[in-house]
């Protein structure tokens, strides 16, 4: 005869610390921060020092450089903050067409193919830029 085993729960977790439960109210700047101004700021928030403040802007540019490079995955999203966007645009043969200043003919000179970066806010931050907008 089969004998019937009942499951062992497991332990129960420990409650995790409640991280912050809403986020501080944002203070706005009064001025606009140069890169040393805003490390010192970062690193004031976080309670950290620059050098490990430096070390994260170092290791987020070398990855959007990698996502946005002409063999990267074309585009690089810091989540909650902002995407970026790496378009091709095709190359456009020499023209005619007046000069919109004497009004004579002219030939304008062709473009290559080139690469523009774009970059757009995410929708969370729309979303809050919206409501701070709002008070």
């Amino acid at each position: 005869m089969a004998t019937k085993t009942t499951a062992k729960k497991a332990p129960a977790k420990a409650a995790k610390p409640a991280a912050a439960k809403s986020a501080a109210p944002v203070k706005p700047l009064g001025e606009s921060l140069s890169k040393s101004g805003l490390i010192a700021h970062i690193a004031a928030q976080a309670n950290v020092e620059a050098k490990a403040v430096k070390a994260v802007f170092a290791g987020l540019e070398s990855a959007v450089l990698a996502s946005v490079h002409k063999k990267g995955v074309g585009q690089f999203t810091l989540p909650g903050l902002f995407k970026i966007n790496a378009v091709k645009v095709a190359a456009k043969p020499k023209r005619k067409g007046k000069n919109p200043f004497t009004g004579e003919e002219q030939v304008f000179a062709a473009k290559p193919a080139t690469v523009k970066v774009k970059g757009a806010p995410a929708e969370e931050a729309e979303g809050r830029r919206a409501l701070m907008c709002a008070r």
